[in-house]
């Protein structure tokens, strides 16, 4: 079993003036947050407001302006920011012969799949597939799974590399509550005992007031952040969520 790793509270992300302008359209405006290991954040906001932009700078896959500095707080040093990453969705071929071992194994390897298929490696992928339920997946084909089981292998694969940052981009589309509740336990769990942050883009408002370290509230800008409860109250978000629906 993979040893736990508590939160140390001691390395931070700081995300410092950043901006994206796409053509002559500016997407993302002077962002500024300060996100602390083992906190999960929450990012809301209108479709539009920019926020899969903001990932997407975060990731390094857009160009953008400002800075972003990984700091370990016990001795004040910069170092790489590890990330992981799971997006919206991932098309996956029917037909496609392709086990949840072999596409890991693929990820993790620069050598043929065929040659990966040691002891070692097949533990280590059942290890990280046992944190999210899902080891009895590991033989199956990739096209057959169903959208929460790909999204439990697509989680399992984000933390091979144990980064610092786990970004989520709305992870939960198309799950059921079932699924979504597993879920949103599933990353709360994950975030109080492993030496990580969690950046989760979210429309499922009820499950951020209840799981949420911190909510951003994202339009262009950062119109306003805290906890949840504050956030939820504020002119800013009523605003944008004018009914206080619980879905986004």
């Amino acid at each position: 079993m993979r040893k736990i790793i508590r939160p140390c509270g001691l390395h931070c992300i700081k995300i410092n003036h950043l901006g994206v302008t796409l053509g002559k359209q500016e997407i993302l405006k002077d962002i500024n947050l300060h996100i602390h290991c083992g906190s999960l954040n929450a990012v809301v906001g209108r479709n539009g407001a920019g926020k899969s932009t903001l990932i997407r700078a975060i990731l390094g896959d857009l160009p953008h302006t400002g800075t972003i500095e990984f700091k370990d707080r016990e001795n004040g040093h910069i170092q790489k920011l590890k990330m992981g990453y799971v997006p919206q969705s991932m098309n996956v071929e029917k037909q496609t012969p392709v086990s949840v071992y072999d596409m890991i194994a693929a990820y993790q390897s620069n050598v043929p799949v065929f040659l990966t298929r040691g002891k070692k490696i097949r533990g280590r992928i059942l290890e990280h597939l046992q944190i999210f339920e899902a080891e009895y997946l590991l033989d199956q084909q990739v096209c057959n799974l169903s959208g929460g089981e790909l999204q439990r292998v697509l989680l399992s694969m984000a933390l091979m590399d144990d980064p610092n940052l786990l970004l989520l981009d709305e992870p939960v589309s198309g799950i059921d509550q079932n699924g979504m509740e597993l879920f949103y336990h599933t990353i709360y769990n994950l975030k109080e005992h492993y030496d990580l942050a969690v950046i989760l883009i979210s429309h499922d408002l009820a499950y951020v007031r209840k799981y949420a370290d911190k909510v951003i509230l994202i339009d262009q800008t950062v119109q306003k952040q805290g906890g949840a409860r504050e956030v939820f109250a504020s002119p800013e978000f009523q605003q944008v969520f004018p009914y206080g629906k619980e879905e986004a």
